[in-house]
Formats: C-alpha cells, structure tokens, sequence
C-alpha cells in the first residue's frame, strides 16, 4: 500500500489529507475516516490528548488490503480555516466534498465508496448515508441516535458519577453541582448568535454547539437505505450504549449492531468502572483489535471490487 497526501476545497477552504491505496489495475472500494468531535487532525489527534482512532483505522485496512482517506479538520494540522468558527453542518458540508473528491478519481469505484465515522464522525456518516444513497454502507463507531442536547446531558450525568469519591465530596463542601453548572451553560450557549463565545472566560465553538445540540439523528437513521453497522462499547460514558439497540429500530435498511464488552468511547478495552481519568492511560494503547477486525471485515463483506486484481 501507498500514501498519498491530497487536498480539495469546500468553497474557499482547503483540506489536506492522506490517501493510503494500492497498485490495483483498476478502480476500487475506498473506505472515509471521520473522526470524533475537536480540534482533531487526520489520525484523531489533538494536542492534549492523541487517541489515533482513524490513524490506526488506516493501518489496519491497509493490512486488510484496504483503500482509504482521512484528513485534518479546518485549521487543524495542514488544513486552511479556523476550527473554531466550524459548525456541525460545515463538517457535514467537508465530508460531502471529500466524497465527490474521492470519485472522480480513476482508481476509486465511484460505487464502492464507505463512511466509517467515530463519535461526531459517526452523526456525520449518518447524515451522508441519507443524502448520497451511491455509498456501499456506513460504519458509526460509537454513534448516537438521540438529539444533541440530551447526548451532552446524559455525558454530564456519567462523567460525573465517574468522579473519585474524594473529589465529589469536595464538590460538595463547595456547594458546586456539576449538572446544575452544566445546564446553566447550555442555556447560555442557546442564547449566542455568533461562530464563537465566551463561556466562563473560555472561548469556545458556540457555532458548533448550537447545531449539535439541536441536531436529532433518528428521521435521518429511520431514512437509511445502505447497510449500516455500529459498534458502541459497554464502558462509554460519552454515547449512550443503549442507543445501538435504538438505532437498529430505527435503520430499515440490512443493519448489524453490537455492543462490545468492556470498551470504552476511545475504542480500547478497560479493566474496572469506566472513567475519563484513565483517558491519557488508554490513549497510550492501541485501538482494540476486535473492533478493527469487525469493521474490516464488514467492509469487505459489503465491497463490490475488493477482488481486483493488483499489478505484478
């Protein structure tokens, strides 16, 4: 396999990104990246905090003789703009132009084309498989089917029962609510009108904030005409595990979902309650090789050409 980086445009914008193909004589099945939610570069990395999802997801489709493409967000890494004046519906407008991208190449089956999307990436990939029904079937790691706002309050709820016990009875002598904290601030995040705002001295993407929060993927999962499979871990605390079961009554289209025992929403395997203290810890391994190898071999099961021949 080889990697070449590429670039297109979304209006005035420019993305870079890599394509990792082969040397196939012909056209064939290519699989989109999109990673989760940040200021996140082609491999699901940012500066605080590099998990490598759709990195490592590369890797391993190219072992399994699998094209791909993945690319930085705005202002991220080689890509133009600023991330933090990007809307949800921006990032849904990027992933449309990185399709159209893709087939007008000569070595990509225009047919044959995959969304794989971790976290937000997952809520994109489903909005694609509505609008392009050309793809061959979408992945949704980790993926919802509840509106936003609810998604980010049932997070609150989690993270905060994950908190060690010294620190919640801190937060108590302190008479700080996290929930209480929360809800005040998405409230003030529903009041700005501009791409970004200032919420407790912090900047942030009110932009991004507003469309996620009010976006509800269900009519969009119900309206699936592609096959779908999702996978969400048992130990995410940031997407409702629940919502595999919810998505398969939404999807009418051929559907596989499954909950994975003890992974957790970076994709690795963890011992013990989940946390996203021992984030930094599980971001230090690699992605659970069960999860990869499901998602190779859907993709393959589903791929009209993976049986091209390559050249000598």
């Amino acid at each position: 396999m080889r990697t070449t980086n590429l670039t297109f445009s979304t209006g005035s914008t420019n993305l870079a990104g890599t394509l990792v193909s082969d040397d196939r004589t012909g056209p064939g099945p290519v699989v989109l990246l999109l990673p989760g939610s940040g200021p996140i570069d082609r491999d699901s990395n940012m500066k605080r905090l590099a998990i490598g999802v759709t990195g490592q997801l590369a890797d391993h489709l190219a072992e399994e003789g699998l094209a791909s493409f993945r690319y930085d967000k705005r202002g991220v890494g080689a890509s133009d703009g600023d991330y933090k004046s990007a809307g949800f519906h921006d990032n849904i407008a990027d992933a449309t132009v990185a399709i159209a991208m893709l087939r007008a190449r000569t070595d990509v089956d225009p047919d044959d084309i995959f969304v794989v999307g971790h976290s937000e990436g997952a809520l994109i990939a489903t909005e694609l498989a509505v609008t392009d029904r050309r793809l061959a079937g979408a992945v949704l790691l980790a993926g919802t089917a509840t509106l936003g706002e609810e998604v980010l309050r049932w997070q609150a709820t989690n993270v905060s029962a994950s908190l060690p016990r010294p620190v919640k009875l801190l937060l108590r002598v302190l008479r700080q609510d996290i929930l209480r904290t929360q809800s005040k601030r998405l409230e003030q995040i529903k009041a700005t009108t501009g791409d970004t705002a200032r919420i407790q001295l912090v900047k942030i993407n009110a932009k991004w904030l507003r469309e996620f929060m009010t976006h509800d993927p269900a009519p969009s999962l119900a309206s699936i005409q592609i096959p779908v499979l999702a996978l969400t871990g048992s130990k995410d605390i940031q997407v409702n595990p629940d919502d595999v079961d919810r998505i398969c009554g939404l999807v009418a289209s051929d559907y596989s979902g499954r909950v994975i025992d003890d992974l957790t929403h970076l994709l690795r395997k963890e011992a013990g309650p989940p946390s996203v203290r021992t984030y930094k810890k599980q971001a230090k391994r690699p992605v659970d090789n069960e999860l990869l190898a499901t998602v190779s071999a859907w993709v393959q099961e589903h791929a009209a050409t993976t049986t091209t021949e390559t050249t000598p």
